[in-house]
């Protein structure tokens, strides 16, 4: 089976090939850029996303939101952490940072699937921000995120090892697992 995942970040596609290509998915990247409608949560982001495009797409496909939700800042950037990143990256994140003791955060992934009608799965990762960026791996957040029980932040880690405790890979796993038991 076939299924498009709309994305222009190939860090996301290898991710998802992680837990959907050993069920005999071939996963192929689309690069359709949509309107990301300003809501107050990701879900709704990604169902506007998903009524948009299955207007223009044909056969079953996906989109992930995912956002940085940092409780000093009131869940800044949250919703809106793709364009804060673009904007002032992690050395904005850290800056805006600076001085507080209170470094709780947690990262939040929505996948939505559409196969003629919309599906959602979710996933958290809590976890705190780090002091300074580390890391080399991963991508947009992932070198200031230390997730609860680790020392290393997601850009330290393998793909493998994020995968296996990250908010994507916990709503990749709920959507693996929904695909293996509604595509018999």
């Amino acid at each position: 089976m076939r299924i498009f995942f709309i994305t222009s970040n190939p860090g996301k596609v290898r991710e998802a090939a992680t837990y959907l290509q050993p069920l005999g998915i071939e996963i192929v990247q689309r690069k359709v850029p949509y309107p990301e409608v300003q809501a107050e949560s990701l879900e709704e982001v990604v169902k506007f996303g998903l009524e948009w495009l299955s207007e223009r797409i044909e056969g079953p496909f996906f989109i992930e939101d995912s956002g940085l939700f940092i409780e000093a800042l009131r869940g800044f950037p949250g919703v809106y952490s793709a364009y804060v990143f673009k904007t002032i990256g992690n050395e904005g994140i850290l800056k805006l940072m600076e001085g507080i003791e209170e470094r709780d955060a947690h990262f939040k992934s929505v996948i939505g699937y559409w196969d003629g009608k919309a599906y959602i799965f979710t996933g958290i990762v809590k976890g705190s921000i780090a002091t300074e960026a580390r890391g080399g791996g991963g991508f947009g957040f992932d070198p200031i995120f230390i997730p609860n029980g680790f020392s290393k932040t997601f850009a330290e880690m393998t793909t493998k090892e994020k995968n296996a405790i990250s908010h994507r890979g916990k709503a990749l796993k709920a959507f693996s697992e929904w695909l293996k038991e509604n595509l018999k």
